[in-house]
C-alpha cells in the first residue's frame, strides 16, 4: 500500500509573540509550507487544521482561517481537529487517512495555539479541559497540579527521582539553545535545575519551575502527499507507521506512574514498522512535564519500570547517547503551543531524517519516532518515520 509521505514543512518561533491571534500564526506557516514542498495552493486538495482553544481564543471554528491567506484555497474541504495536547498529530494522521482512501493527492495541515495572552489563572482553568474534571478539576496549579500528583505517586513507589528530573530538564535546556525555533534557548544547567530557589520554586511539588513546559504562542505546517508523488519531489519523509490508542480519562481508572496507553501504542507502531525499539535513531517525545518524558522512557520499552532514571543519570537520552530524546529541546524548551506541538513534532524529525536540522543535528538519524500526548497519557499517538527511498 503507498503510504504518506511528508514533503515540506514550516515552522514559526514558539514564545510569546506579537502575532495578534490565531489567524496570524496560521498566516505564518501555511504558504511557507507549500513553498518548502514545491507545490502552488491550488494543487491542495484538503486542510487540516488543529487548535485545542479552550477559552485561549475567541475566534473559535478556525479551519477557514487559513484562507484569509491563501484565497486560492477557496472551496477546498477544511477540517479542524482537537484532541487536547495530541490535537498537532490527530491533524496530521486525519490527513493521513485522507490520503489512504484516495480521496485527493495533496493535503496541508497546520497547527497553532495563542496562549501567552491569556492571564495565568485562566491559562491553568483551560488545560485542566483536558483532565476528567468531575475528580480532577479541582486540583491546585492546573494541569501542573496533575502531574505533580503523577510524580508524587512514583516516587512514593519508586523512591525520591528529583537527579532525574534534574538531568532531563537540563539536557533539554542544553539541546534547546541549538533550536532556532526553541523559546528558551538558555543552557540552565543540572544545579539549577536541580535546587529549589527564588528563580526554581515549586510549581506543584515535587515539579519546580524547570520541571515545566512553557506557555506559548506558536505554529507549524507540513504537506503530505502519497508515496509515488513524492518520489517525485525535492525531499520525503516516509511514514513506516501512524498508531492511536486512547485511555480512560479519569487518572482514577489507571495506574498513572505506567503510562500504560502510551506503551500500548509504542508496541503497535513497532510491531506495525516491523522494527524494535533500537532500531530507531532518536524520538521526540511529549515533555509536557520532566516526569513524563521519565515515564515515557519506560513506556517506550528503554528501560523497566521504575528504571527511567538510568537512562536520563547515566546521559542514554542525551544528543551524544546511546539513545537520543529530544534533540530539539522538547516542549520544555521549545515550548508548547498546544495546536502546534504534533505538527512541530513531525516537522522537526523530517528535518531530522533529511539532514536539514542545522545546529539540531545528529550524526545518525536514519530512523526517528514521535510521541505526542493528550491529556495525562489518555490520547496517545506514535508515529514512525524514515526518508523516503529513492
Amino acid at each position: 500500500m503507498s503510504e504518506a509521505c511528508i514533503i515540506g514543512w514550516a515552522h514559526s518561533p514558539f514564545g510569546k509573540l506579537e502575532d495578534p491571534d490565531v489567524e496570524s500564526l496560521i498566516g505564518r506557516v501555511a504558504g511557507a509550507a507549500l513553498a518548502d514542498a514545491g507545490i502552488e495552493p491550488t494543487e491542495i486538495d484538503a486542510i487540516f487544521v488543529g487548535l485545542f482553544n479552550n477559552g485561549f481564543s475567541t475566534q473559535d471554528f478556525p479551519s477557514s482561517l487559513v484562507l484569509q491567506h491563501l484565497p486560492e484555497l477557496r472551496y477546498k474541504p477544511a477540517t479542524r481537529f482537537e484532541n487536547a495536547c495530541a490535537t498537532g498529530t490527530a491533524a496530521i494522521h486525519g490527513a493521513r487517512d485522507y490520503l489512504a482512501a484516495s480521496r485527493g493527492r495533496f493535503a496541508l495541515v497546520v497547527g497553532a495555539e495563542k496562549m501567552t495572552a491569556t492571564p495565568g489563572p485562566q491559562v491553568h482553568d483551560a488545560l485542566l479541559h483536558a483532565s476528567y474534571r468531575k475528580e480532577e478539576g479541582d486540583i491546585p496549579n492546573g494541569f501542573a497540579g496533575v502531574f505533580g500528583r503523577i510524580a508524587e505517586r512514583y516516587f512514593q513507589r519508586y523512591g525520591d527521582q528529583s537527579d532525574a528530573l534534574a538531568a532531563i530538564a537540563a539536557k533539554n535546556h542544553r539541546n534547546g539553545v541549538d533550536n532556532p525555533y526553541a523559546q528558551l534557548r538558555r543552557d540552565l544547567g543540572y544545579e539549577f535545575c536541580r535546587t529549589l530557589s527564588e528563580k526554581n520554586p515549586y510549581v506543584a511539588q515535587p515539579l519546580k519551575r524547570t520541571d515545566c513546559s512553557l506557555v506559548s504562542d506558536g505554529a507549524a505546517a507540513v504537506v503530505l502527499t502519497d508515496e509515488e508523488t513524492a518520489r517525485k519531489m525535492g525531499k520525503a519523509v516516509r511514514f513506516r507507521a501512524a498508531v492511536q490508542v486512547n485511555d480512560f480519562l479519569p487518572i482514577s481508572r489507571r495506574d498513572i506512574t505506567q503510562f500504560e496507553g502510551a506503551r500500548e501504542a509504542w508496541k503497535r507502531a513497532l510491531d506495525i514498522a516491523g522494527l524494535k525499539r533500537e532500531d530507531l535513531s532518536f524520538v521526540e517525545s511529549h515533555d509536557c512535564f520532566t516526569i513524563a518524558e521519565l515515564i515515557e522512557y519506560e513506556a517506550m520499552g528503554l528501560t523497566p519500570p521504575g528504571q527511567g532514571a538510568r537512562a536520563a543519570l547515566e546521559g542514554w537520552t542525551r544528543k551524544d547517547g546511546k539513545f537520543p530524546v529530544n534533540p530539539s529541546g522538547g516542549l520544555k524548551a521549545k515550548g508548547h503551543p498546544i495546536g502546534a506541538t504534533g505538527v512541530s513534532m513531525h516537522a522537526l524529525v523530517s528535518m531530522q531524517l533529511t539532514g536539514q536540522a542545522g545546529g539540531m543535528q545528529l550524526p545518525k538519524a536514519e530512523i526517528g519516532g514521535v510521541f505526542n500526548m493528550g491529556g495525562a497519557a489518555v490520547a496517545n499517538y506514535v508515529s514512525i518515520l524514515e526518508p523516503l527511498r529513492t
